[in-house]
């Protein structure tokens, strides 16, 4: 057996990366958002930040043929290629972040944006600015310096589109598409800085089944008559994955 998929199998919070990840792969495929939000504050407080934002990176490129395939045609593509390319050039700022910061630090950091974005999206808030090419670069690197300390690509993307006034399939689409997309340019800013060792690869693969899974339970389920109520479950779930997450635990 190879000695990461054994490092992998041996870490003792396993099983429940496992549950988390399949709870955020549902509400993903419902929800359109909040797999990492969900996922990495449970994570952050079972492993080291580092191999949890790795492995989960790993895990959500599953996406890529559980959601984006549908959701592809409904983006505003030169919005969203503006949105990857901003984050993919300031990822490695935010990747040596999380590569030099403090692990008690990242796991407080990981529960608060956590927590500010879930008050933001219940509160109704929205960042209302003009959506042309200079905000959207601007959201980008904002992005990419948070997503790459933290893993978490969505909260500055996802209030952003939910004010850009687009319609809500093109908004939705948009969100499912770029994090699945940034998860995938975040992997080589983790492997040049040396945070995809073998150990990540394993997990994130192990994570991918029901992660994938999860999608499409999640999937099946979305109804865009009943949007608010799998919003109001998505948003309860968030909250207890970052309460649970909380440094104060451990």
């Amino acid at each position: 057996m190879p000695d990461g998929l054994a490092a992998a199998l041996s870490l003792p919070g396993l099983w429940g990366l496992l549950g988390a990840v399949m709870v955020a792969g549902l509400v993903f495929g419902f929800a359109g958002f909040g797999a990492a939000l969900i996922f990495l504050p449970v994570a952050v407080a079972l492993v080291p930040p580092e191999l949890a934002v790795a492995a989960f990176s790993v895990s959500a490129l599953s996406s890529l043929v559980t959601v984006v395939p549908r959701a592809f045609g409904q983006t505003d593509k030169r919005a969203l290629g503006q949105l990857l390319l901003a984050t993919m050039l300031s990822f490695p700022l935010g990747v040596w972040v999380l590569r030099t910061g403090d692990e008690g630090t990242i796991r407080w950091a990981v529960s608060i944006v956590v927590l500010v974005t879930l008050a933001a999206l219940v509160a109704g808030w929205r960042m209302r600015t003009a959506p042309g090419a200079a905000t959207r670069l601007g959201v980008g690197a904002a992005t990419g310096i948070v997503g790459g300390a933290t893993g978490l690509t969505g909260p500055v993307v996802i209030l952003f589109n939910l004010g850009a006034g687009a319609p809500a399939a093109v908004t939705r689409a948009n969100t499912l598409v770029f994090l699945t997309l940034s998860a995938l340019l975040l992997l080589p800013h983790l492997w040049l800085q040396g945070l995809l060792r073998p150990e990540a690869l394993w997990l994130g693969l192990l994570l991918v089944l029901p992660y994938a899974l999860g999608n499409r339970i999640g999937q099946a389920l979305f109804d865009p008559a009943a949007e608010a109520i799998y919003r109001r479950v998505a948003y309860a779930i968030i909250a207890a994955s970052a309460l649970v997450g909380l440094p104060v635990w451990t």
